[in-house]
């Protein structure tokens, strides 16, 4: 039986016990660093994210009282602590960070071909694109479109209305679409 059906099937009192810890890391460490990466888009943040994300779950373990799925439970906390340290920075700096070119893995990264550099040129582009997304509209749109959760898994993740999901989306695809136009003038795309 996978560790989320065990987990919500437990007693809340085992739930807590520091052995059942471990397996929920193992199970979820992945999972939770592709989306703490998709949101924070760098490698460093998304460690830090998904730490800080699996200690607030270990403090509260005994508190899950296994009406969501385990993994929805996850990723609200990393959507909540995204959103949280996003707008502490923004109080604080006053500013977005929009720069990822200064990202170790990038920097190590010698692309092999002309496709490879193409693809690389258009990541970078599609990821500033979503530097300039409102926070809420870039955690919809990476939980709805890089992690495939439906619009309910979305919204209880995001602990929103779907309607509120729908229009995030909506606003971050014609963000996106605005700031991604010039490739569809180089594909001789109607805009």
């Amino acid at each position: 039986m996978p560790l989320a059906e065990t987990l919500v099937a437990e007693p809340i009192q085992r739930r807590s016990e520091p052995s059942t810890f471990p397996a929920l890391v193992e199970q979820y460490k992945r999972p939770l660093y592709a989306l703490a990466y998709d949101l924070t888009g760098n490698h460093h943040d998304a460690e830090d994210l998904s730490q800080e994300v699996f200690i607030k779950a270990y403090r509260g373990m005994a508190d899950f009282r296994g009406e969501a799925q385990v993994y929805s439970w996850l990723y609200r906390i990393a959507v909540n602590t995204f959103l949280n340290k996003r707008r502490k920075k923004a109080l604080r700096f006053r500013q977005l960070w929009d720069d990822f070119s200064q990202a170790p893995h990038d920097a190590e990264r010698q692309p092999q071909t002309d496709q490879q550099a193409e693809a690389d040129v258009m990541r970078r582009h599609v990821e500033t694109a979503l530097q300039k997304l409102s926070p809420r509209e870039r955690s919809a749109f990476v939980l709805r479109h890089y992690q495939d959760l439906s619009l309910r898994e979305v919204a209880d993740a995001m602990d929103v209305a779907e309607g509120t999901v729908k229009s995030l989306l909506f606003r971050a695809a014609k963000k996106l679409r605005t700031a991604l136009a010039f490739y569809r003038e180089d594909l001789g795309l109607p805009s």
